[in-house]
């Protein structure tokens, strides 16, 4: 008896543009896409299963990320890349095509931490943080969601006190990614007059109130690992308050920009189960016929790749404006909740289509199906991208 393939190919790249967005890059741009695409296919997707299913975070990842030196792709200075928007948003694209865990790695460190560092520091706060983590020498996170408050995370209740020359950071963060591992995180909290703030906490593990224990039992995003933080009078510098951090619509700024990222993310999920479905139905036979060859299967791999363009349109729309400083909270909040949405649709449509070998880890389709869930969330919820865009278009605010 023959043997079958066991699916490890169909985590490969076939690099699926209906539309020819490509055009839009220039040669170089290009150039970094398909070296983030090759080095994905070469030493992540080959992986990704395998510390998927331990639930680990592997550092093989980090080491990656860390060569491939797109951290804070798209800032100029302290070392980064300095790419558009658009170049950034297919690196994003591209993680997250290899792996889940790799593009929230990406999203956090690059997305929230740096982000954040960049947007809202003043600039010795900038050169003191943002070198080392462009080179992911010192590897980021923001603690932002609470154990109650997620949606409405406006309500914070995690507090800094000013004692001294020091501050001092009392609560509890949930969801963390890196929690457990980062080297520095921007912990969001209300100081004694009420104001929201930044404050960066350097080598958190080393310091005395300081507390991240792992959320275990995740069936999304199993290699990357997020935390439950609780901080009982943790001290840090006076000057650690990032300088234009003083409301929540400066907090709103960063998840401006990390939201696009995210939703570049859904894009790289969508691609990666469409082009596994596809190379899938292209030799599975059934009944003497390739599967892909049957009517009802091209009509379902024909709503994939048009959902999947609608995708990559609308974000390289959204990249464009953010390239001309246009780019406002309500457009990242549509591009999110549109490619959640339609990236959730068509990794389980992909894992239909590969029937049973849709829940094996070497098909690697599953890995998607599972982890879109954690993207259809994070960042903000579907419903509150949904009540963002309907504000925008009302002028009425539906949130309590």
């Amino acid at each position: 008896m023959s043997e079958l393939p066991d699916g490890s190919d169909l985590g490969l790249a076939r690099g699926t543009d209906f539309m020819h967005l490509d055009d839009l890059l220039s040669d170089s741009e290009r150039t970094l896409r398909d070296k983030v695409r090759a080095v994905c296919d070469e030493r992540v997707v080959p992986i990704a299963g395998d510390y998927w299913e331990r639930g680990e975070f592997d550092t093989r990842m980090v080491d990656v990320y860390r060569e491939l030196g797109v951290a804070g792709a798209s800032f100029e200075g302290w070392g980064c890349a300095g790419v558009s928007p658009l170049a950034e948003g297919m690196i994003a694209l591209e993680l997250a095509r290899a792996d889940g865990s790799l593009a929230t790695c990406n999203a956090v460190h690059s997305g929230l931490a740096m982000t954040s560092i960049q947007l809202l520091g003043n600039d010795e706060q900038r050169e003191r943080w943002l070198p080392s983590m462009a080179t992911v020498d010192r590897l980021g996170a923001v603690a932002l969601t609470e154990p109650n408050h997620g949606s409405d995370v406006v309500s914070l209740e995690t507090t800094a006190r000013r004692d001294g020359d020091s501050w001092v950071l009392d609560g509890a963060k949930r969801w963390i990614g890196h929690g457990t591992v980062a080297d520095l995180v921007v912990v969001w909290a209300r100081d004694e007059e009420g104001d929201v703030g930044g404050f960066v906490v350097e080598d958190p593990r080393q310091r005395e109130g300081w507390e991240a224990q792992p959320i275990t039992g995740k069936i999304a995003n199993r290699g990357v690992i997020q935390a439950h933080i609780t901080m009982t009078g943790v001290r840090i510098p006076g000057d650690a308050r990032l300088a234009s951090a003083r409301t929540f619509s400066d907090t709103n700024k960063v998840l401006c920009k990390s939201r696009q990222a995210v939703a570049w993310e859904a894009v790289g999920h969508a691609v990666a189960a469409y082009e596994g479905a596809l190379g899938y139905t292209l030799r599975r036979e059934q009944f003497g016929h390739p599967l892909a060859s049957f009517q009802l299967i091209q009509d379902k791999l024909a709503a994939m790749v048009t959902d999947i363009t609608s995708m990559q349109l609308l974000c390289a729309r959204m990249s464009q404006l953010e390239a001309q400083g246009r780019c406002t909270l309500e457009h990242a909040a549509m591009a999110k909740l549109h490619c959640g949405r339609a990236a959730r649709k068509v990794c389980g449509t992909a894992r239909d289509l590969l029937g049973g070998n849709g829940i094996l880890l070497d098909h690697h389709v599953a890995r998607h199906f599972a982890d879109i869930e954690a993207v259809y969330t994070y960042e903000g919820s579907d419903t509150v991208q949904s009540l963002l865009v309907g504000r925008s278009v009302t002028g009425l605010s539906a949130f309590v």
